[in-house]
This record gives C-alpha cells, sequence and structure tokens, in this order.
C-alpha cells in the first residue's frame, strides 16, 4: 500500500500563509508572504529535490495546483530536476470550483468523495503519494487519518499572523517523530509518523 507524505515548510509559529513570495498569498491581509527562501540551504533542497523525484503521484489543493500549473511547466533550465517529475507524474487535485479538462499535463479531479478517492489511490502499486503545501487538504486528510508521515521543514522565525498548518483544530493527534535534523540556516528538517505507523 502506497502512503500519503506531506511534505510542508512552517514558521517556528506553525504559519505556513506564503512562504515563497510577498504576493503569493496575501488573504486576510497577511503581510509577510516571503518568510521561506533564506533559510535554505544545500541539505534541504537537496530533501526538497528527493521528495519530488521519488514520488509516485503528487495530492494537490486548489491554490497549490494553480501556483505550480503557472509555474512548472515554463520553469527555467536550472529547474528541471524539480520540473520534469512534476510535470510528467500524476497529479490529483482536489477541488470543488475548477472542473476537467486541467490544464496541466497529468492532472485530474479527486471526487466528491475525498476519503474514497485518496484511499483507492493508496491501494494502487507504485510510489509514495506526495501532498505538497496545500494546507486545508492536508487538514483534510490528516483528520480522515489518511496522513501516514509528514516531512517538515520549521524555520526560525515567527510571524505571528496567518494560516497554520493544523488550523484551529481542537482533535488532539499523537505523531511519532522519525528524523530530524538541523540545517546550516538554523531550520528544523523533521519526519513524523501517525502514531503506532
Amino acid at each position: 500500500m502506497r502512503k500519503v507524505i506531506a511534505n510542508e515548510w512552517m514558521t517556528l509559529d506553525g504559519v505556513v500563509q506564503p512562504p515563497s513570495s510577498p504576493d503569493e498569498d496575501p488573504s486576510g491581509g497577511f503581510r509577510h508572504g516571503g518568510w521561506h527562501p533564506q533559510y535554505f540551504d544545500d541539505m534541504s533542497m537537496q530533501r526538497v529535490v528527493d521528495t519530488v523525484t521519488s514520488a509516485g503521484g503528487y495530492l494537490l489543493g486548489r491554490g497549490t495546483y494553480e501556483l505550480f500549473a503557472t509555474h512548472w511547466p515554463n520553469a527555467s533550465e536550472e529547474e528541471q530536476a524539480l520540473a520534469r517529475p512534476l510535470n510528467e507524474r500524476p497529479k490529483y487535485v482536489a477541488s470543488t470550483t475548477l472542473s476537467e479538462p486541467l490544464g496541466w499535463e497529468n492532472s485530474r479531479l479527486l471526487g466528491t468523495d475525498l476519503a474514497a478517492d485518496v484511499r483507492a489511490l493508496k491501494e494502487e502499486d507504485g510510489g509514495d503519494l506526495h501532498l505538497i503545501g496545500s494546507p486545508l487538504l492536508f487538514q483534510s486528510l490528516l483528520a480522515l487519518g489518511l496522513v501516514d508521515e509528514l516531512q517538515v521543514m520549521i524555520d526560525p522565525v515567527v510571524v505571528g499572523s496567518g494560516k497554520r498548518l493544523f488550523g484551529d483544530t481542537d482533535v488532539p493527534r499523537s505523531l511519532a517523530l522519525a528524523d530530524s535534523r538541523i540545517t546550516s540556516t538554523g531550520a528544523i528538517l523533521a519526519t513524523y509518523t501517525a502514531a503506532g505507523a
């Protein structure tokens, strides 16, 4: 059975709202976008490459899908180590507003029964399914018990406001730390598994 592995970047106070650039997601008046790139180093970049290239497919929410579908088909030559697998491998998109056919090659919408669709994907042969970004989809799959592993880069910055990885859930969840490393920039690369997994 394939695993669902969530890949996230977050601040020390749990914010995931736009890590990469200030204009990526200013919703709710968020003014601190672009907090993440300064914490990349060779170790963390290699982890991104390993994650993307090892995936059998990707799970994406609408916002992440639209952002990726704009960028990766037109990626520069320097970005091809990431662009090739992202463009060529299957992408499964959770959205109630998009309709098929989706414009980015090898992309298809998940149905209205998210749990059943993701369970069916996990039963298929192939590499693990990597959920990239997409915090609302992460929260939904976590609540459904369908996240097997969380790989998170925790940057040593506090931004105080913004969308948080775990949202406002009041349901306690136990995770087991499987691995952790500290980057040269002081970020923590941690891997957690669902307790008992």
